[in-house]
């Protein structure tokens, strides 16, 4: 069966917002390392990951091994009203690898589930409803977490439990204060966060919640520093403080294991999803004992932290630190910043380069205006896949070029990237 002939039965059964890249959407068939094949033979380098969730690659042996075993057992599935031997001993080592004082684990399936369970604990703590987000923010699909995504093309309803209130800062770029010096941008940031609470809200808050680096929004983040002044703002009304990690944990920034720890700040709570489980499904909330430990009814998770997703994810931690990956994100996100800024700089289409380890964007525009340009950027997209690679696309306004591969990448592999990229951007000319 050709792509064709599969996206045209696609089309027929699934929902018309469910969003797909290219002109042409391809299937997966296969993958190996950093590259995958499709289902009519043609081989990519994968710099997207499954939206950063194959953190490690394709086809790992350890990884594979691990599941293997457990299946062997014949269980796959028991529910947390029993004891999950792989549960347990992945949330000890999460638990130690937070930072967070006497730190307690609940799993979930997905990280849109992570962060309705942090909003579940924050405003039962706070007994307030009220919460704190970024603007140009994404946590999810439910009905809380659309409620605190702070980005129109993402948002689907406004109807929700939660009341929210915007706050600036985390996409800079295109924010009203991108000409002052760190500090003083800091500085302005905080002043509006202390104006929105004063102004906007009844004072109660529950939380505020965080993505260290906007993955939806375009791989944007503030300057280093910023959350640990709101931090300051947010100890002063017993605000509690959520970081979004779905995206930037397990060392995939490069120069620290959880995106937030670039701001020096430990957070009441950290979500996580994606990479942890290099494809299979798993997330989760590490937080304070007293915050996990706040419901007062009964409750569970019946697929959160299966064996199997505990399993894959224990196995994955261990490949992680075993091998040192952060310390490779942080050589390859060298790397490969300093060949897109060697692009940009004879290419004015390309506004922004920004991002950490191997989590970097390119923001796109119109040179004459520097307003945001989809339609170059979906060209790229289409340019880059044609010449076998793939990469990500987002960003407010749908101009943004995301750059996530497996933490496991080589040195080879980012500069045949970048030579992909470059003739993708010849084609501009």
């Amino acid at each position: 069966m050709t792509h064709a002939e599969l996206w045209e039965r696609h089309k027929a059964v699934m929902p018309d917002w469910l969003s797909l890249y290219y002109e042409q959407p391809i299937e997966i068939v296969k993958g190996a390392g950093r590259r995958v094949t499709d289902g009519e033979g043609k081989e990519y380098l994968d710099f997207f990951a499954g939206i950063l969730t194959n953190a490690i690659g394709y086809d790992i042996a350890e990884i594979s091994e691990a599941v293997r075993e457990q299946l062997a057992t014949g269980i796959a599935h028991t529910s947390t009203v029993y004891l999950i031997r792989r549960q347990i001993e992945l949330a000890e080592k999460i638990a130690e690898l937070s930072g967070i004082p006497d730190a307690k684990v609940f799993f979930t399936s997905s990280g849109t589930e992570a962060n309705e369970a942090a909003l579940l604990f924050a405003t039962q703590k706070r007994r307030s409803n009220q919460v704190l987000a970024m603007r140009n923010s994404y946590h999810g699909r439910g009905f809380g977490t659309v409620a605190i995504t702070g980005n129109r093309g993402w948002s689907a309803s406004s109807l929700s439990p939660i009341n929210v209130q915007y706050v600036q800062g985390a996409y800079q770029y295109r924010s009203p204060f991108r000409d002052l010096p760190d500090a003083e941008y800091i500085k302005v940031c905080v002043d509006d966060l202390r104006n929105v609470i004063d102004t906007g809200t009844a004072g109660d808050v529950a939380c505020m919640i965080v993505e260290p680096i906007q993955g939806v929004g375009g791989f944007s983040s503030p300057p280093d520093g910023l959350y640990a002044a709101f931090k300051e703002v947010l100890d002063e009304y017993g605000i509690l403080f959520i970081s979004d990690e779905v995206q930037t944990g397990w060392g995939r920034t490069g120069e620290h294991f959880w995106g937030i720890q670039a701001h020096d700040v430990v957070p009441d709570a950290m979500t996580f999803a994606k990479g942890l489980g290099n494809g299979f499904a798993i997330g989760g909330v590490v937080a304070k004992p007293d915050l996990m430990d706040s419901l007062s009814a009964n409750s569970l998770s019946t697929f959160g932290g299966n064996p199997i997703s505990t399993t894959a994810a224990k196995a994955t931690i261990e490949y992680l630190l075993d091998n040192d990956l952060q310390a490779n994100a942080a050589k390859r996100g060298a790397q490969l910043m300093d060949g897109l800024r060697g692009i940009s700089e004879e290419f004015p289409e390309l506004g922004d380069v920004r991002g950490k380890g191997l989590m970097l964007a390119t923001e796109l525009i119109n040179p004459d205006d520097g307003k945001p340009d989809a339609a170059t950027t979906v060209k790229l997209q289409q340019e880059a896949m044609d010449r076998g690679l793939l990469i990500g696309k987002g960003g407010l306004y749908g101009n943004v070029l995301r750059m996530a591969p497996p933490m496991t990448l080589t040195e080879e592999e980012t500069t045949e990237a970048l030579e992909i990229l470059r003739d993708s951007f010849n084609t501009l000319r």
